[in-house]
């Protein structure tokens, strides 16, 4: 009985062993897929990084070999046209300097004076060091500046004025509100192409890109010609941040498509990047004359230099979390009664549903439903405007909010809720309200 006992408690013991033994196998083999999957996003968070501010996706063709705006910036001094770039004129522009690019005794001889920032030689010293945000330089071998080409960067990049203002550390994501893309276009000597993408002369692409402003582009205006709303008022709309958008379904004013279908539009369409773009929507004639007469939903490139950039560009996006707002930029105490107040009176969560602050799903309303005019809804294919994340609001108060910055304020946005939705909050509910939302992202907390 007792050697039996022994064999049984012995027998019981291996099969102990081996089944630790299989957990512990088991648990190796999990690790290693782990791993490979954390270094998977990692080397995509890296490739995605690179080409968001590096990548021209080719497009320097078309902003140097046919616009011919290398010229413009270089200056007829240095072998192109007009007075040239200066960085002065870069930075009252909206261009941002990348710091961080800069070598340490170029940092200093600023710092001293001994640098001309209104001498266009200046800004071509810039480019070749790559620290001009979202502007790639090419040079010809003898120095001089050969073609240049933009980044997604160029709108959706920022600096945090570290060294001064308009220079200083990277701040991807952040949406450009002092760059005049309309401006920076126009001084191209040969616009003529724009014009013929349009059908329209060159002083009329003068005009509509004057219309812009800084912190405004217009992305539709290459479907549909349609420059100005019928109140006169220019068609642009504000620059949005490129942050916070992981779980945002479709991500731009109006909808349109995801992350990766908005990279390949703006790559291809905005840019004038070389690749594969594909929908069939801007064929509508009557919807998209612009679009369909140069059958934009249809582009194809040999060789494709967007399409395989397409997955870590987004995974990179997706990764930048939008920013907390600085430390005693919000009032606490009056942040958490706001925070009772969205989820609860004032009805925000309704459709900022947390924690994304929009609807999982297909988070887009008719201009009805928000109390507003559908100009701009009526230039994308669902008709309706998105209901945009709410993080980082901070970040992007120049140039107002909505779509095209109709509200000034953040007071102004709740008072229209207010009225439209007949919400009844007093005074210093819409205060609270305010607070709150210029806590975002908030845990209830002052950030540090």
């Amino acid at each position: 009985m007792n050697k039996l006992k022994l064999l049984l408690m012995f027998a019981l013991s291996a099969i102990v062993v081996l089944a630790l033994y299989a957990a512990q196998k088991h648990k190796q083999s999990l690790t290693a897929v782990d791993a490979a999957i954390s270094q998977h996003g990692e080397s995509l968070v890296e490739q995605g990084r690179q080409i968001f501010r590096f990548d021209t996706f080719g497009d320097e063709d078309y902003w140097g070999g046919m616009l011919g705006l290398h010229q413009a910036i270089e200056g007829a001094r240095l072998g192109g046209v007009g007075p040239g770039v200066s960085p002065a004129t870069a930075l009252a522009v909206g261009l941002k300097v990348d710091q961080d690019a800069l070598p340490p005794a170029l940092v200093q001889q600023i710092k001293a004076g001994k640098v001309n920032l209104n001498d266009p030689a200046v800004t071509l010293a810039l480019l070749k060091l790559n620290a001009v945000v979202g502007l790639t330089g090419f040079f010809k071998p003898d120095g001089s500046l050969q073609s240049v080409g933009i980044q997604c960067a160029f709108c959706h990049s920022t600096v945090d004025n570290a060294f001064a203002p308009g220079i200083g550390h990277r701040l991807d994501g952040w949406a450009n509100r002092d760059l005049n893309v309309g401006a920076i276009v126009g001084l191209s000597p040969n616009l003529q192409p724009v014009a013929d993408e349009l059908g329209v002369d060159v002083a009329t692409v003068k005009t509509v890109l004057n219309s812009w402003g800084p912190g405004k582009f217009d992305a539709e205006l290459v479907l549909d010609g349609k420059a100005f709303r019928p109140d006169g008022k220019s068609g642009s709309v504000l620059i949005p941040p490129a942050f916070g958008l992981a779980g945002v379904n479709l991500h731009t004013w109006t909808g349109w498509g995801s992350v990766p279908y908005w990279n390949a539009f703006v790559a291809n369409l905005e840019m004038h990047g070389k690749g594969t773009f594909f929908d069939p929507r801007l064929d509508d004639a009557a919807k998209f004359p612009v679009a369909s007469k140069n059958r934009t939903g249809h582009v194809t490139a040999q060789p494709d230099l967007i399409s395989a950039k397409l997955p870590a560009l987004q995974f990179y996006q997706l990764a930048i979390a939008a920013p907390a707002p600085p430390k005693g930029s919000f009032d606490v105490a009056a942040a958490t009664r706001g925070e009772a107040l969205f989820n609860g009176k004032a009805q925000c969560s309704a459709c900022h549903t947390n924690p994304t602050k929009t609807e999982p799903g297909w988070n887009m309303h008719t201009a009805a439903e928000i109390c507003i005019d559908d100009f701009q809804a009526s230039r994308a294919p669902d008709d309706r405007y998105r209901t945009s994340p709410l993080d980082g609001l901070w970040t992007h108060t120049k140039g107002g909010f909505y779509h095209d910055g109709r509200f000034l304020t953040l007071l102004d946005v709740v008072n229209h809720y207010d009225s439209c939705m007949s919400l009844g909050l007093n005074a210093s509910e819409k205060s609270d309200l305010v607070q709150f939302l210029g806590s975002l992202p908030n845990n209830g907390h002052e950030h540090d």
